[in-house]
């Protein structure tokens, strides 16, 4: 399997990078990384200088392209990569998904506490890859990411890469009322923790958004970027200084 030997290729290099375990096509390749590169050396998806100037360098071993990179802003615009070029950093496109069904080109975004997502057919004809942070989670992304794939949701699989966890993911009443505006069951995934303030747990919010929509297979959620300090960037922990993670999708040539 294509996969199989992805995750093996990262285990040998000494790579605690993810592969993602879950029921793909074959040709379907997916990848997340995280704050660590080879031999204990810092690993930072939005910078290529010293000490982190190897990262895109290291990056690249593992893929068939440059990736389609994504300015994040929280929305719900999907970048269809196939048309996409690769351009400068001050010249991306402004989405928060990618959408491709081309070999061989990449999708990618970029996180350090929101969800990345990432998705496919079963037959392994269309892939995706989501940025659903609170806010893009509450206005749709995902939903819009599967009209843009054109697929049956029950026909899509799902891998929820790592994300801040259920028991570090503090916020106010805005967030509570984003996602309880349409969907008054979603304050399930709210635990109260005090005055104003509750646990939100992101992986519940985007499994629950899911379902609602008709996706059967989700697979991945579990980790924890601001609680795993040895393994993750974290925003909510670092603040300005953290670094971002990967995590890439795309179809192997045939």
């Amino acid at each position: 399997m294509v996969e199989s030997a992805l995750g093996a290729g990262v285990v040998a290099a000494g790579l605690d990078w993810i592969v993602p375990d879950w029921p793909a096509a074959t040709r379907i390749c997916a990848l997340s990384t995280t704050r660590n590169g080879r031999a204990g050396a810092a690993f930072d998806a939005a910078r290529d200088q010293p000490p982190f100037a190897s990262a895109r360098e290291e990056l690249m071993r593992w893929l068939p392209a440059e990736p389609i990179w994504l300015a994040q802003v929280h929305g719900t615009a999907i970048c269809d990569a196939d048309q996409a070029r690769v351009r400068a950093a001050s010249d991306l496109p402004v989405a928060d998904a990618a959408v491709a069904r081309v070999p061989g080109v990449v999708c990618v975004v970029r996180s350090a506490d929101c969800l990345p997502v990432l998705m496919c057919d079963r037959q392994g004809r269309v892939v995706a890859a989501a940025h659903a942070g609170w806010r893009g989670l509450a206005a749709g992304v995902l939903e819009a990411t599967l009209v843009a794939m054109r697929a049956a949701p029950t026909d899509v699989c799902v891998w929820l890469g790592p994300a801040i966890g259920p028991r570090a993911f503090e916020v106010g009443a805005d967030v509570l009322d984003a996602h309880c505006a349409a969907d008054p069951g979603a304050a399930e995934y709210f635990q109260p923790l005090r005055s104003g303030k509750w646990f939100a747990d992101l992986y519940a919010l985007a499994r629950r958004r899911l379902a609602r929509v008709g996706v059967t297979t989700i697979h991945g959620g579990g980790r924890c970027t601001l609680t795993e300090r040895e393994t993750f960037h974290s925003y909510r922990r670092d603040g300005a200084t953290a670094g971002r993670m990967a995590t890439l999708i795309w179809i192997a040539g045939t």
